[in-house]
């Protein structure tokens, strides 16, 4: 479904991303791990169209994304649930939704995918005229999953899903992740807890300074002795 070819990005004169390639299957959970500052979310940006690559491809069901805006990216099908979660503050619940479904691609389904989400997040609907900023974290995580689903995305990428969250929410949303992919949704997820990652994804990828330095299925990288000493402490 997303391929990206030998991507490299630069921030000014500092590279961030140095010839990246990876590729998202239909269906799959794809993660991409790494520590702090090894590139993960330049690479989420730079797919969804936030940040412009100075080489390489990334192509999108066949379709070449390369540099368009995030606006058209998104209503080709790819959506984002960005690392802090930024959702409208001052908006309610309902509001936050509403702005998810005025993609193209999205608005003629807005009401039934709108009751889906609520079906999905049965808290959101008890807050449905409530301020997303008066939210919990975890609400406001389950607000920014919901959003991204109102416009109506393939590939759903996930930013750091569990930063600032505590471990009962980060286990809630984890399973709504799971849940989301055994209902067919396309998956590349970002994580900083690497073992919950590996544990979740049928093929991961290991950043490093930008590099992609290890891939292979989630399984044999959560047991591969490099990957326990450097991200789990084993």
């Amino acid at each position: 479904m997303l391929s990206v070819e030998r991507l490299d990005l630069y921030y000014g004169d500092a590279q961030a991303l140095d010839q990246v390639s990876l590729e998202v299957p239909a269906g799959e959970i794809v993660a991409i791990v790494g520590a702090n500052g090894a590139g993960k979310s330049s690479l989420i940006r730079s797919i969804a169209g936030i940040e412009r690559p100075r080489a390489g491809r990334i192509v999108f069901k066949g379709h070449d994304i390369t540099g368009l805006a995030s606006h058209r990216v998104c209503d080709l099908g790819i959506g984002q649930v960005a690392e802090g979660r930024q959702v409208f503050p001052t908006l309610t619940v309902e509001e936050n939704l509403q702005m998810g479904a005025l993609l193209p691609r999205a608005r003629s389904r807005a009401r039934p995918t709108l009751e889906r989400v609520y079906a999905m997040f049965p808290r959101l609907l008890e807050r449905r005229g409530q301020d997303a900023g008066t939210l919990s974290g975890g609400e406001q995580q389950m607000l920014a999953i919901g959003r991204c689903l109102m416009g109506q995305p393939d590939l759903v990428m996930f930013d750091e899903p569990s930063l600032g969250l505590a471990p009962a929410i980060v286990k809630e949303v984890l399973h709504t992740i799971r849940r989301l992919n055994a209902d067919g949704m396309t998956v590349l997820l970002v994580e900083q807890n690497v073992a919950v990652s590996l544990k979740l994804s049928r093929h991961a990828y290991v950043l490093e300074n930008g590099r992609v330095v290890m891939s292979g299925s989630g399984e044999a990288l959560l047991h591969d002795d490099r990957v326990r000493q450097a991200y789990l402490g084993l």
